[in-house]
């Protein structure tokens, strides 16, 4: 299983990790203001600070709850009747299975559901505002996906798992539908034809898990960055924000749709669910200086670090002259090898700036 979002910083998080500690110490209270898959709050985490995620999209929310805030593997202990229906024994397992694996299994033998996915996205199915078939899951896939997202919400619902235990099957179901999309990135559009990778019969599989023994209380939000600036205080900000034009609500509809757990109208050619209560002022250069000033000028916060691509709606000038104007800036360049497709012309590798701003005492003392 794995992540594939515009902008994961799973290869640059050493060095992210290495710039906060030459920043301030383990036990620091760090914010992952734009939290995306988790993974910077992750290593943060078992790095030994405090962390508080936030995120506007839901898919989020899920994911950094499973990573921050779980201490141990769930026992799923209300779940009895459920597994008792649709638990099958794994004769490849050496030692007995978990309870979370026990519950996976039973997940992976529901009986396939042709309903709101299967409709709206396998070209077996038939869209309800008229439009043609979509080819984002294969039909027998997206019949399974159907029936696994029924029974979670069906356990949630009755009672039969905490909101811990909802969360991380959403993680798992969110991250198994990414390794079957027949997508080419995004969930902006699909292929044309089924490819046959993701033809494979889907499974969800149990997320390998690692728990740190202390006692730090981690926090996860989702809210807009910009409001949930004025309530926080902490020793450093992290912020990784979108840098392009490209919507994140727009572009993952899918699996917000997963995390969500409801069935909206699905419009156009992509089967876009309504997106607008996610948008994003950094996805628009007209607005995206506004939302930096925003939270430089409310966050109880000395420190921040912002990490920016070079593709980005603003240029590292621009990024300079406008964080100067809260404080004293220091920037560090990354390249790294660039994702590219087979026909791209872009240059194969690519800059990422780590962005220090150290705030002026006079931001504080006028707010």
């Amino acid at each position: 299983m794995g992540f594939r979002y515009i902008g994961a910083k799973t290869r640059l998080l050493n060095k992210i990790i290495d710039k906060i500690s030459s920043l301030v110490g383990p036990g620091s209270h760090i914010v992952d203001l734009m939290s995306g898959t988790g993974s910077v709050s992750l290593s943060l985490k078992n790095a030994g600070y405090k962390v508080t995620a936030n995120d506007i999209m839901t898919y989020s929310f899920h994911h950094c709850t499973v990573l921050l805030l779980l201490r141990e593997y769930p026992s799923f202990k209300s779940a009895k009747n459920f597994i008792r229906t649709y638990y099958k024994k794994n004769t490849e397992y050496l030692f007995s299975e978990t309870n979370y694996e026990i519950i996976i299994n039973s997940l992976n033998n529901v009986t396939p559901l042709k309903g709101y996915f299967w409709r709206e996205f396998s070209p077996a199915g038939k869209p309800t505002n008229g439009c043609k078939v979509r080819n984002y899951f294969s039909p027998d896939n997206a019949s399974k996906i159907d029936a696994i997202r029924a029974a979670i919400r069906k356990l949630y619902l009755e009672g039969n798992i905490t909101s811990l235990e909802h969360s991380l099957l959403l993680h798992d179901l969110i991250l198994a539908a990414n390794d079957y999309a027949n997508i080419a990135g995004t969930y902006g559009h699909y292929l044309s034809k089924i490819v046959n990778r993701t033809k494979e019969p889907f499974q969800v599989s149990p997320s390998k898990l690692t728990f740190i023994n202390n006692k730090i209380k981690h926090k996860v939000f989702q809210e807009y960055a910009e409001d949930l600036a004025s309530k926080i205080k902490c020793d450093l900000c992290y912020i990784d924000p979108p840098y392009m034009k490209r919507q994140y609500a727009a572009n993952y509809h899918l699996l917000e749709t997963l995390a969500r757990e409801d069935e909206p109208e699905a419009v156009g050619v992509s089967g876009l669910r309504p997106w607008r209560d996610q948008y994003s002022n950094f996805c628009t250069k007209t607005k995206i200086r506004d939302s930096f000033r925003k939270i430089f000028g409310s966050m109880k916060c000395d420190n921040f670090l912002i990490s920016y691509s070079e593709d980005g709606l603003l240029t590292i000038e621009e990024l300079d002259r406008l964080f100067s104007e809260f404080g004293t800036v220091n920037i560090e360049e990354i390249k790294y090898k660039r994702f590219k497709s087979n026909n791209t012309k872009l240059p194969s590798t690519l800059t990422e700036y780590l962005i220090f701003l150290k705030r002026f005492q006079r931001v504080l003392d006028a707010t």
